[in-house]
């Protein structure tokens, strides 16, 4: 049987794998297995390329700042940006809801990850929305699509990878992050506002510069944990690495003796629920190399290169690529879908003139939309996870939120200055 026939074959029963319920780490490792078997790559190919593909001193950015997000809810932390955000947005219809998208880009520009903030905003504004008269439904929606914004908003553990596999300097994506992000928390604002006004959701009360203030000082500790990263990356004290280290041993000591709720008994537990789920993302950035190698061997990449190609036009190939993004984003989650088509589209990206900082913003904004949306919608697991609601009842609310973002993902992959704008003001500083 000839090899490309075999992995069709092969590719068809993982599919199925994949669709009765089989981890995606595990239809990655099989595929990679059976595919490496059919093309005649040794088993100790697999092993060298994973050890060699997560040996590199970017990517340990990613377990630091995976840790920083459990520190800053563990501290209490999280809860000071979430009273900070509703002292904000109290005068509006659906202020809660407000709040929590805001709360999660703020919690995003210190953790980096979308399922952190999903799960820790979600925790504690799920129940304060349903007491306040939410559809309980519509708050865990609410939570996950504020989650989107974990991996647009520096530091983005998204970016981190991006910009490894890519070769492309990670400050100057974390830099490029900025604005795309605040358009994102805007867009999903204006979708809660939508909903909130059109069910009559939500109490309101009135403006009070007080309380903004009193707020505002008691979140000054997550303030200045982005303070630390944006300053340190942005005048080149710190790698985005080193960055991460400083964030976390900073949120860590808050979490000790400032805030005092994070006790020396308890450390092993966050460290141990952080450890895990890097042991989960950590294995399918190695797997997924491995599968990104074989790939480029069989042709996939030059097949896909050449039908984009093809297409001829810089705004058809450009729109081509964004819904092999979206489609890429909606069954696979975003590490394993940023590993494999990032390699492939990016040099057409490269080809037609865009930018390389803009394309990782279009990359990872069409990357975000998946966290939404059926099948995967990692986002929407998480939500149901934390508050017992099927998955599926949470679809309903979705719509308005992906639109939102599909507005803010357009504008950005039409107008480079949105996301290019800060990193060249950046420039002469680096």
């Amino acid at each position: 049987m000839e090899d490309m026939t075999l992995i069709y074959l092969i590719t068809i029963g993982i599919g199925i794998l994949f669709v009765i319920g089989v981890p995606i780490i595990l239809c990655i490792a099989y595929w990679v297995l059976f595919s490496s078997l059919a093309i005649d790559f040794t088993i100790s190919n697999i092993g060298i390329t994973c050890y060699q593909g997560i040996s590199s001193w970017a990517l340990l950015a990613m377990p630091l700042f995976i840790l920083t997000g459990d520190l800053i809810s563990a501290g209490g932390i999280a809860s000071q940006l979430i009273r900070f955000a509703q002292a904000c947005l109290s005068h509006f219809r659906g202020a809660l809801a407000m709040a929590t998208v805001g709360a999660c880009g703020i919690f995003a520009a210190i953790s980096g990850s979308n399922s952190a903030t999903t799960a820790a905003i979600g925790g504690i504004m799920i129940p304060e929305m349903k007491r306040d008269g939410y559809n309980e439904s519509f708050a865990a929606c609410t939570a996950a699509a504020g989650g989107t914004v974990g991996i647009l908003i520096p530091p983005s553990i998204v970016f981190v990878i991006y910009g490894f596999l890519m070769n492309v300097c990670i400050s100057d994506l974390f830099l490029a992050g900025i604005m795309p992000g605040i358009l994102t928390v805007i867009g999903l604002i204006g979708a809660c506002s939508f909903w909130a006004r059109r069910r009559g959701w939500g109490s309101t009360s009135p403006f009070n510069l007080k309380e903004v203030t009193k707020t505002f000082w008691g979140a000054k500790l997550g303030f200045f944990a982005t303070f630390i990263v944006m300053y340190g990356i942005y005048t080149g004290k710190f790698s985005p690495t080193e960055a991460s280290g400083v964030t976390a041993a900073y949120c860590l000591l808050a979490g000790l003796f400032l805030t005092r709720k994070i006790k020396l008994r308890n450390l092993p537990r966050i460290m141990l629920r952080s450890a895990l789920v890097n042991g989960l993302l950590a294995p399918i950035i190695a797997i997924s190399i491995v599968m990104q190698q074989i790939l480029s061997v069989i042709g996939a990449k030059a097949a896909i290169t050449a039908f984009v190609t093809s297409l001829g036009g810089y705004w058809v190939m450009l729109f081509a690529m964004m819904l092999i993004i979206l489609i890429g984003g909606t069954i696979m989650e975003s590490i394993p879908d940023t590993i494999i088509l990032a390699p492939i589209l990016a040099p057409i990206a490269h080809s037609i003139g865009i930018n390389p900082i803009h394309f990782a913003c279009i990359f990872l904004m069409g990357d975000s939309v998946g966290f939404i949306t059926p099948p995967y919608g990692l986002n929407l697991y998480v939500a149901s996870g934390i508050t017992g609601i099927p998955y599926f009842r949470l679809l309903r609310f979705v719509v308005p939120f992906l639109i939102a973002i599909g507005v803010v993902w357009i504008l950005v992959a039409i107008f480079p200055f949105l996301s290019l704008w800060i990193p060249n003001m950046a420039m002469p500083a680096g």
